[in-house]
């Protein structure tokens, strides 16, 4: 959802009815057997920022390939490996004093062309409009000067970097951050997105585009800015930092494609902050 790593942003004013979160849907969440989590392991969460009081531990599979990977879910829709929460433990956590852009640690490495596959199999196929707005996406961050481009087909192969494709769920979108230079590779689009507007779509698709380069939210110390409501997200152990020429005050932020929620005005067009935040990085 939560919508969702998209670089400055906040809703002045949030009507709840017509706001959704990119993180409501986050990460492949469906476990097949969870058992509660330790203390320790809820320690472990709580320094880096994760409230894990309610978190189970147990196997998800991946949609697509049926790949699975033992972990814990999150808020009910966010999946850690255990993999990645050593390294989350292991990483250096920096934040900033509130409302600037936020990237994470992990980023992309090098110069090169990232493909992106929209799935066209099954009942997992992006619809009409889901092709259209990332067709739109990809073209938007292409039209910068970037050292990464973005190559995209349309498929029923996951042979590519990104792969976005669609799930059951209410309007919104999840994906996660880059990890070994390596863009994350899964972005899952919910079905109920499809009953928005194709600029809509193209919100959600790129803000989860931007978290798979390594684009944090830009309200991660208080969601409640762009979503009415929850609090701080915690750095992550994935890095919280400003970017140079970007907002450092809570201030107009809400047209950004990285704020945590949208909303049925979104339109998945880059701000001039955003446009900042993806030279600066890339």
């Amino acid at each position: 959802m939560k919508k969702n790593t998209l670089f400055t942003a906040v809703l002045a004013v949030v009507m709840a009815a017509f706001t959704f979160s990119c993180k409501q849907q986050e990460g492949n969440v469906n476990p097949v057997k969870t058992n509660p989590i330790s203390t320790e392991v809820i320690a472990q969460f709580k320094s880096l920022g994760i409230d894990a009081r309610d978190a189970k531990f147990g196997e998800v599979t991946n949609e697509l390939t049926g790949e699975k990977q033992t972990g814990y879910t999150l808020e009910k829709d966010l999946f850690v490996s255990e993999k990645q929460l050593a390294e989350m433990l292991s990483s250096s956590v920096k934040t900033g004093p509130g409302g600037e852009q936020y990237r994470t640690t992990n980023l992309v490495n090098g110069t090169r062309t990232i493909r992106v596959i929209g799935y066209t199999g099954g009942s997992f196929a992006l619809t009409s409009k889901m092709r259209s707005g990332l067709q739109q996406a990809v073209a938007s961050y292409n039209a910068l000067p970037l050292r990464l481009s973005f190559s995209l087909s349309f498929a029923t192969s996951t042979n590519a970097d990104i792969v976005v494709y669609k799930v059951s769920g209410g309007a919104g979108g999840s994906a996660g951050f880059p990890s070994g230079g390596n863009p994350y590779k899964w972005v899952r689009i919910n079905s109920g997105t499809d009953a928005y507007s194709t600029a809509v779509n193209r919100h959600v698709i790129a803000h989860e585009i931007g978290h798979c380069i390594g684009f944090r939210h830009t309200d991660w110390f208080n969601r409640s800015i762009s979503c009415g409501s929850g609090g701080n997200e915690g750095t992550a152990g994935v890095g919280a930092i400003h970017i140079p020429g970007t907002p450092t005050t809570n201030v107009t932020r809400n047209t950004s494609i990285m704020v945590s929620c949208f909303n049925s005005g979104s339109n998945g067009v880059f701000t001039s902050s955003d446009v900042t935040a993806l030279n600066f990085l890339y």
